[in-house]
């Protein structure tokens, strides 16, 4: 599902709105939550899940092509944890 899926879907099931209206709602969502995750605030929406932030320290890897140790800088990762309404609802779809 791309972005203009989800504008579509948003326009579709929320009357009242245009399509450019739809849009600029969901990019103002999307907007609000980069710049949460950006300042390290966790973002929990209930029945979804929650976003978090983390940091992953310096370690050592191994380059897979020469086998050559290396060094892999910290960073920040990004984690999602489904909550168990998602999973429950995941689990009782019809599987094919």
């Amino acid at each position: 599902m791309t972005k203009a899926d989800i504008i579509e879907r948003v326009y579709e099931k929320v009357g009242g709105f245009s399509k450019k209206e739809a849009a600029e709602i969901v990019e103002a969502v999307f907007q609000v939550m980069k710049q949460s995750l950006a300042s390290n605030e966790k973002i929990k929406i209930s029945g979804f899940g929650n976003f978090v932030v983390r940091q992953k320290k310096e370690r050592m890897g191994r380059n897979p092509q020469t086998g050559q140790p290396i060094v892999i800088a910290p960073r920040y990762v990004l984690n999602f944890k489904p909550s168990q309404v998602l999973k429950n609802a995941l689990n009782t779809k019809s599987q094919p």
